[in-house]
């Protein structure tokens, strides 16, 4: 099961010239890897037993982090909270926000420096995001962007009968990782200095 882990993210690595593959303590290896001289990318994994009377969950965590030297204020949402997510960056964040409307509960705060403007760019772009919910969680903060997906849900036999956190798949789907780095690139673009107006200048 621990040789399993390790090669979870192999058929990814394949997708980028450079990838880096390094192995956690729990076996669970992370990626990481260039998109261009100003975009770094890290891939990792998490196995997340929390939650009681829920099948463990197997997220995949994208951390885009951008040297463009244009300045973000921090936003972010968290789907379905239920206050163990030991992994998430919205619970730390000070200032409570109206989330968007998109039929599930949703948990979205920020570091209180958004503009109006900039506060409606981030909520269309997770009105989109969350439309899909096997997305866990999307931040947005001033060194660039943070997706949370669903990866797998643990074995459910194993899970009731022998406690045992196990996922039954050999590797990420490379599309996966390529869909969630998408994802994480416009989730980043949602707040540039181009998403400025006037008037936010004049309030701020």
């Amino acid at each position: 099961m621990l040789a399993q882990r390790r090669g979870l993210l192999d058929e990814a690595a394949k997708l980028f010239s450079d990838a880096r593959v390094v192995v956690a303590p729990d076996q669970f290896p992370a990626l990481v890897t260039r998109l261009d001289r100003h975009q770094e990318v890290k891939i990792e994994l998490i196995a997340d037993t929390m939650v009681f009377r829920r099948l463990p969950q197997l997220w995949l965590i994208v951390t885009l982090s951008k040297t463009d030297g244009l300045q973000r204020p921090v936003i972010g949402a968290l789907a379905r909270p239920t206050g163990a997510e030991y992994y998430s960056l919205v619970h730390e964040l000070p200032e409570w926000m109206m989330p968007p409307e998109i039929g599930t509960s949703l948990l979205m705060r920020g570091d209180g420096q958004a503009t109006p403007s900039q506060v409606e760019n981030v909520s269309a772009v997770f009105t989109r995001l969350f439309a899909d919910p096997t997305v866990k969680e999307a931040v947005v903060t001033p060194g660039g962007a943070r997706l949370i997906r669903q990866a797998a849900q643990g074995d459910r036999g194993m899970h009731l009968l022998l406690r045992q956190t196990r996922f039954l798949l050999a590797s990420i789907p490379p599309d996966l990782v390529s869909r969630a780095i998408s994802e994480a690139l416009v989730l980043s673009a949602a707040l540039t200095e181009s998403t400025f107006t006037t008037s936010d200048h004049i309030a701020a």
